[in-house]
C-alpha cells in the first residue's frame, strides 16, 4: 500500500476495479460489476480514490439540481479504512453541494457515527424506509 492517496472526479471505471472494491466490503452490488459501470456512469456526481491505479474509495451521488443531494455509495477498502479517506470523499460533496438546501443520507446503524463525525445529524422522527426486491 502506498501512502499517496489521489482524488478524481470521474464517472469512468473498469469493471474489475469496482467489483473489487464493492467485493471488499461485501456489498452485494459488487456481484454485478456491469451494472455498476453504467450506474457510475449516470450518477450527478461521483468522487473516487486512488493509490496508484488501484481504486480503493469511492462516493456517489444524486441530485435535483438545485436542492437536494443524495449519497448513495460511500465505501472505502478495508485496509485503507481509518486513514480519512472516505472523511475526505464526503468533504469533497460538501464543498460540491456547498449551495444546496441538504445533502441526504441513508446508513446502516454502524455507520452513523462516522456520518455524525462528519457532520450530519439523525433526526429521530424519521426513517429510512426501501423496497429492495422488486415484482416484474
Amino acid at each position: 500500500m502506498r501512502s499517496e492517496i489521489t482524488y478524481k472526479n470521474t464517472h469512468n471505471f473498469s469493471r474489475k476495479g469496482l467489483e473489487d472494491l464493492f467485493l471488499s466490503v461485501e456489498w452485494s452490488s459488487g456481484e454485478y460489476p456491469e451494472k455498476l459501470v453504467v450506474a457510475m456512469k449516470n450518477f450527478d456526481t461521483v468522487f473516487s480514490a486512488w493509490d496508484g491505479d488501484e481504486l480503493v474509495g469511492l462516493i456517489s451521488v444524486m441530485d435535483d439540481g438545485i436542492m437536494n443531494a443524495y449519497i448513495h455509495y460511500l465505501l472505502v477498502k478495508p485496509e485503507y479504512q481509518l486513514k480519512g479517506i472516505g472523511k475526505e470523499l464526503v468533504e469533497r460533496v460538501k464543498k460540491h453541494y456547498d449551495d444546496y438546501l441538504r445533502i441526504v443520507v441513508i446508513c446502516q446503524n454502524i455507520n452513523v457515527k462516522f456520518y455524525e463525525y462528519c457532520g450530519f445529524e439523525k433526526e429521530d422522527d424519521k426513517s429510512a424506509l426501501f423496497i429492495t426486491e422488486l415484482e416484474n
